[in-house]
């Protein structure tokens, strides 16, 4: 069965559009992500509560919520956006390379790739009475995907990256999902100490 027989997915665009109407408009997206919960990865819970809808509205990137198509639950988002990239080459194979080069500014100096690529910002299950049973972190994945290869086809591009912890169990998640390492990156913020995150990559 097809993820799309399983699962449907809102942009939240659509709810914000529809301004204060109460019961589909900005009030019905607040009260549906209220109803969000992500104990193993706070920072998943707090951007939909906190940040979702401010960055959505400033076009920084577009919140998707995922709802079962059985009885309309809300079982997780995903949050996706077009980010400026960097590959330096020695980090990818030559394939991937030859592939690249079509739609990046190669810098020779510095053997590095600099390109836009399409960014998986967020990606979590709702816990919230075991919602998170009822979808698997792949099926989220290849939902997220179906909206990223629509981009693809209307705007080009071939280059997917996220950044995740490094966290063993959580490269493997990625890597068993077509995703491969291609360097790692030091957050910086004023807020929390400096730590490194993973970058992986997946073409179209």
């Amino acid at each position: 069965m097809s993820v799309k027989d399983k699962f449907f997915y809102i942009n939240i665009r659509d709810y914000l559009a529809l301004g204060t109407d109460d019961e589909a408009g900005e009030p019905e997206l607040v009260r549906t992500i209220s109803e969000f919960s992500c104990p193993p990865n706070v920072d998943v819970e707090s951007f939909l509560k906190n940040s979702a809808i401010e960055f959505t509205q400033k076009s920084q990137s577009v919140t998707y919520l995922v709802f079962s198509v059985e009885n309309k639950e809300l079982l997780g988002y995903f949050s996706l956006a077009l980010k400026p990239l960097t590959v330096r080459g020695e980090t990818v194979s030559n394939t991937t390379k030859r592939k690249l080069v079509r739609i990046s500014e190669l810098d020779k100096s510095s053997d590095t790739y600099n390109m836009s690529a399409y960014l998986i910002a967020q990606l979590g299950k709702n816990y919230t009475d075991g919602a998170n049973t009822r979808i698997t972190g792949k099926e989220l994945v290849e939902l997220a995907w179906t909206v990223i290869e629509d981009a693809q086809y209307m705007l080009g591009g071939i280059v997917v990256f996220l950044e995740a912890e490094n966290e063993g169990k959580l490269l493997d998640f990625y890597k068993t999902n077509r995703f491969s390492q291609f360097d790692t990156r030091q957050t910086k913020s004023d807020m929390d100490e400096p730590h490194e995150l993973v970058q992986l990559l997946r073409l179209l």
